[in-house]
């Protein structure tokens, strides 16, 4: 299950300071799944109030699909999701595009 990086920008996008401002009010409705895994991952989901979709800015926005892009961890970070180190966004779910989709191998270790 590799990222699409076609579906990323090139590099990460920093947010304005107003930018920033126009997240604040969502970021303690910001709602992180338990974790679930398979052999390889663990994963998790993280749901955005809907409401937020429309305060990210056009550049995370994937107007193919509908969708977020797949987000850098600056980007996701910017947005106010905080998880611990070595969590990958890899997928938006498409018929909810307010639920971003996380993994990392399964039993990681951040770099010492």
């Amino acid at each position: 299950m590799d990222i699409d990086s076609s579906r990323r920008n090139k590099a990460p996008r920093p947010l304005t300071d107003s930018e920033r401002g126009r997240l604040e009010e969502f970021i303690d409705s910001i709602h992180y799944s338990s974790r679930y895994s398979d052999s390889e991952y663990e994963y998790r989901h993280v749901q955005l109030p809907k409401a937020m979709l429309k305060a990210i800015p056009s550049e995370y926005q994937d107007k193919a699909k509908g969708t977020l892009k797949l987000l850098w961890e600056d980007e996701w970070r910017a947005l106010g999701i905080t998880q611990s180190l070595g969590w990958e966004h890899y997928e938006v779910h498409e018929p909810e595009p307010h639920i971003l989709l996380f993994k990392r191998p399964l039993n990681y270790q951040p770099p010492q």
